[in-house]
């Protein structure tokens, strides 16, 4: 049997998007304590399911899945494809597995309809039946429209029948290129991914005083804090230095920071990474729009999540993935050991004049870069400045010789010299300056 706490989760879960809630409301409906509704309803804020809105209070916003964000729905089919409805649009939520293409006899791709599936065809009457009869959807092509037969049967499996002008390979292109780009989505690490939440976050009110903060900082062994209002609303920072020879009797908001740095949970990890390297913070305080305090990230944490994405595989292509798998390391390197590579300039690389584009050299000189350090010194990097001279036209399947050099490395930066040769003649040079990961 369902607890009361999950009574009200599904309760929540079943409202109108933009419904307003309270804790009254939903104790006076269910018939639970408002301690209760209140607990539900900050569980339904962290889990996606309402928003509190300052001046507006809490609503029931859309939940947002990042988890399952390579699943494209029948209805965002329509809008990748800009085509219309014929019928069952009662299904338009549903997700699409696969894509099957319509070009074979009735008989043979029986075998290829699943439930769930999309089948892409013509004017065929004759397969969007079979498909709708096993469980898929339809998606006509080439601006053809259906018997109100279909479209009927559509309604009553609540199976879509979708239009559109374009062709079928057009489409399945589309299509293909909409899961491609969300998995790519998906794999961008975010704060959400790694941050700790409030319940495991320590941290001050405003009106605590500096003996409190002792007693916190003995007791978890940390310096830094986030302090917050009454209302949980981010006011300030304090650290070990600003209590330091002061009163125990003062109180946070006489000696914290105030406007601290701040991050929110759909940041990437990566630009957190930036800011905590170069402003030297261990924690971050993240923050929803409001200021209301949901936890902190720390240093350490970011580290760690950067480097496990630079080691992992990824699932999807980005044009920067396929540039970097045509950098080719060279076996011997060159006489004072130091690594070189060569890249041949593929037909897709090049500008409409038949030279080299300009942002593919520069993604060459950062994954050479990033190669290099990671070859040389076993650190991982990120690009923070590049000055790249183009000296020479490199036209179309040349074959560039690469070579970097470390110039300087300190604890957090490091500068590197990478020159491009064509046939033994300098054709490009760069400087780059990049923040050096620390080592976990």
């Amino acid at each position: 049997m369902a607890t009361k706490h999950d009574q009200i989760l599904k309760y929540i879960e079943g409202l109108p998007i933009g419904d307003r809630i309270s804790v009254r409301s939903i104790a006076k409906n269910l018939g639970v304590s408002e301690g209760t509704a209140y607990r539900a309803i900050k569980d339904a804020e962290n889990i996606g399911l309402v928003s509190t809105i300052q001046r507006v209070g809490t609503i029931r916003i859309e939940r947002k899945l990042k988890k399952h964000i390579e699943k494209l729905t029948f209805g965002e089919v329509v809008r990748i494809i800009e085509g219309d409805v014929l019928g069952g649009s009662s299904g338009l939520d549903k997700v699409l597995n696969k894509f099957v293409i319509g070009a074979m006899t009735e008989k043979a791709m029986t075998r290829y309809i699943t439930p769930g599936s999309l089948m892409i065809v013509g004017n065929r009457q004759g397969v969007q039946k079979l498909a709708l009869e096993n469980g898929a959807a339809v998606l006509i092509t080439g601006g053809f429209d259906t018997e109100n037969e279909i479209a009927e049967l559509a309604d009553e499996l609540e199976m879509p029948v979708l239009r559109t002008t374009y062709d079928t390979f057009t489409v399945a292109t589309m299509i293909n290129r909409a899961l491609s780009d969300q998995l790519i989505k998906k794999d961008i690490m975010l704060v959400s991914d790694i941050y700790t939440t409030l319940e495991k976050t320590n941290y001050l009110f405003s009106t605590n005083t500096i003996a409190d903060y002792q007693k916190l900082s003995e007791k978890t062994h940390h310096s830094r804090f986030p302090v917050v209002n009454k209302s949980l609303r981010l006011v300030g920072i304090v650290t070990a230095k600003d209590v330091l020879g002061k009163a125990e009797t003062l109180s946070m908001d006489k000696v914290m920071t105030k406007d601290p740095i701040v991050v929110k949970k759909m940041m990437s990890v990566a630009s957190v990474s930036h800011q905590m390297i170069w402003d030297g913070l261990e924690v971050m305080p993240v923050v929803e729009d409001d200021l209301s305090l949901v936890g902190f990230v720390s240093r350490q944490d970011v580290m760690k999540a950067m480097q496990l994405v630079q080691r992992q595989p990824q699932i999807a292509d980005t044009i920067s993935d396929q540039i970097s798998g045509e950098v080719m390391p060279v076996e011997e390197g060159n006489k004072a050991g130091e690594p070189q590579f060569k890249f041949s300039v593929a037909p897709q690389m090049v500008n409409s004049v038949g030279t080299i584009s300009f942002g593919v050299l520069s993604e060459i000189i950062a994954n050479v870069t990033q190669r290099t350090m990671i070859t040389n010194q076993r650190r991982n990097v990120l690009i923070e400045q590049m000055s790249l001279h183009y000296l020479r036209l490199i036209q179309l399947e040349s074959e560039l010789d690469i070579r970097p050099r470390v110039l300087e490395i300190g604890r957090r930066s490091a500068k590197l010299d990478i020159e491009v040769y064509l046939e033994n003649a300098l054709v490009a040079k760069a400087i780059v300056v990049c923040q050096v990961m620390e080592r976990t």
